[in-house]
């Protein structure tokens, strides 16, 4: 099984029978039979219609992160002014810390603008592994792929229908919404960015959280930190 996955994400364009006929080759198995409910079971069949070539996209489902700076996920939610004009919120979340990352606000944001956003978090903590998203245009377009393959980083695009592949924004999404958007006027676009910065310093610092043994996000990446460090300590001494 854990072979199938590996070549089912090196193969991405290669059905079940091929990739029985390596596992074969590789005496892991003999019998398709077994090789197809494998495949059936991890969700590996090919879409055949295609809107477009894409580069980084991971083709098998990822488990949970297990260290900082693994996994991220972001999003897009909407609001508005005071006056009705329409605003747009690029959320972006460290999935392992439940750290909030950035907020971008504006009335517009393309994909440049969502790699130009990346680009500034990762100058101040690096690049992670994966990046989870849905199927939003800005997502699905052609310069969110390439910054992504340029760097070596898988998209994880949520299934269809399937919120909870992309759990962790949904729920941040959520406390946003109803401690934040929900509770302030916003009398302009400065306003609003001042408003929303201010709140996600707040969640970071201050709001604890059930998951993280009830430490806010900061002082849980303290922790990590902490540990790292004795680990380090210990398999040098």
């Amino acid at each position: 099984r854990h072979r199938l996955l590996e070549l089912a994400q090196k193969h991405r364009r290669r059905g079940c029978p091929h990739l029985h006929r390596i596992l074969r080759r590789e005496k892991l198995v003999m019998n398709h039979k077994r090789t197809e409910r494998i495949y059936l079971e991890e969700n590996l069949s090919i879409r055949r219609k295609r809107r477009k070539k894409t580069a980084s996209v991971l083709r098998v489902q990822i488990p949970d992160a297990l260290r900082p700076n693994q996994h991220w996920a972001m999003d897009f939610m909407s609001d508005a002014l005071f006056n009705g004009r329409k605003i747009r919120l690029l959320t972006l979340i460290d999935e392992y810390t439940r750290e909030c990352l950035a907020i971008e606000v504006d009335t517009s944001i393309n994909g440049v603008r969502v790699t130009n956003v990346l680009n500034r978090v990762a100058m101040m903590r690096g690049l992670p592994e994966i990046i989870k998203v849905d199927n939003g245009p800005e997502f699905i377009g052609k310069a969110l792929d390439a910054w992504a393959y340029q760097r070596q980083i898988h998209l994880q695009f949520s299934r269809p229908g399937k919120p909870v592949d992309n759990r962790f924004i949904e729920s941040f999404n959520g406390r946003f919404r109803e401690e934040c958007l929900n509770d302030n006027w916003f009398m302009s676009l400065r306003d609003a960015r001042e408003i929303v910065e201010a709140w996600r310093l707040d969640y970071n610092t201050s709001r604890p959280h059930s998951s993280l043994n009830d430490l806010t996000p900061e002082e849980f990446v303290n922790k990590e930190q902490e540990k790292l460090q004795l680990n380090l300590v210990q398999s040098m001494g």
